[in-house]
């Protein structure tokens, strides 16, 4: 039973490495940069449990930048995919500008909240 779970996880990995291949490059660089913010507020989180969490504003901050942005980056990654039959009216560019606008609202607001 445990090669036959091994084999299936080596076939899905393969079929998503596969599929993988043939996405566009501009939706690569997006999930690199979802990659990338995530990254970052965990890093930020493994920070502050070991150092700690004097300046919890900042430390909220910090990590709501990061995850809403991945979220915002996400947002614009579901807009700009030509296989997604919800937004093939939506140019690219008008994507691109609701991420610029949100993203600016959003570090705004953090900025706000830092005080």
């Amino acid at each position: 039973m445990g090669r036959t779970t091994s084999k299936d996880a080596q076939a899905l990995i393969h079929s998503l490495r596969s599929a993988y291949a043939a996405t566009p490059s501009s939706l690569k660089i997006i999930d690199l940069y979802v990659g990338f913010a995530v990254f970052a507020a965990i890093i930020q989180v493994v920070y502050m449990a070991i150092v700690g969490s004097f300046p919890f504003n900042s430390f909220l901050s910090g990590v709501l930048s990061c995850i809403g942005t991945a979220v915002l980056a996400v947002c614009l990654r579901i807009q700009v995919n030509k296989e997604n039959k919800e937004f093939k009216d939506l140019p690219p560019e008008r994507a691109f500008a609701d991420f610029v606008l949100c993203n600016l609202v959003l570090h705004l607001v953090i900025m706000n909240f830092l005080g």
